[in-house]
């Protein structure tokens, strides 16, 4: 069996973790991947703190679990860095990635991390620009595409166009902001 690419994201209720994971699935699937993506909740309430994992990989995925160590952890509400361990588990060698204006370097010191990389991206800031609401979680995948390279960017960009425009019922307005977000965290996303 081939390498299998593990993602955790940590988000809070609301903001799109969910989302996200099956977007990232249905495009890497898209693509050619074998896939996973699903949520994991705690209390279900709006800003209740919450996972979501994928599982990418090139041949077929047999484990059905949630994603204990992970290649990246993906934090879309940095507020969560204080009361959770976001880290644990974390593959040597992997990558958190923050949804921060802190530099990676700042951001490490507020994580019990001993080894992996940090990599940090104003998403929020990004979102408000770009779809005018801090929902995080477009332009995190658009950072995650720079960092792991799980697919080709343009393969990716071509392919989650036709899932949002399904998604948001063909508003294109809402697409194009989205995909501004995902371009703009791809070229913006800063890492160790």
């Amino acid at each position: 069996m081939g390498k299998i690419i593990e993602i955790r994201w940590h988000a809070r209720g609301g903001q799109g973790a969910k989302t996200a994971s099956t977007l990232l699935a249905e495009t890497c699937h898209a693509a050619g991947k074998y896939v996973q993506g699903f949520p994991e909740y705690g209390p279900e309430r709006m800003g209740a703190p919450m996972r979501a994992f994928n599982r990418v990989g090139d041949d077929p995925i047999t484990i059905h679990a949630p994603v204990e160590h992970p290649d990246f952890v993906l934090v879309l509400d940095p507020t969560l860095l204080g009361s959770i361990d976001v880290s644990e588990g974390l593959r040597p060698g992997g990558t958190v990635l923050i949804n921060t204006t802190l530099s990676p370097e700042e951001a490490r010191k507020r994580l019990p991390l001993k080894e992996g990389k940090i990599a940090t991206v104003d998403a929020s800031g990004i979102s408000l620009a770009t779809i005018g609401r801090d929902i995080p979680n477009t332009p995190m995948m658009g950072a995650l595409m720079r960092l792991s390279g799980i697919i080709p960017f343009d393969l990716f960009l071509e392919t989650i166009r036709k899932d949002l425009l399904k998604k948001f019922h063909g508003r294109t307005n809402v697409v194009e902001g989205n995909l501004k977000a995902i371009k703009r965290a791809y070229e913006e996303v800063k890492s160790e």
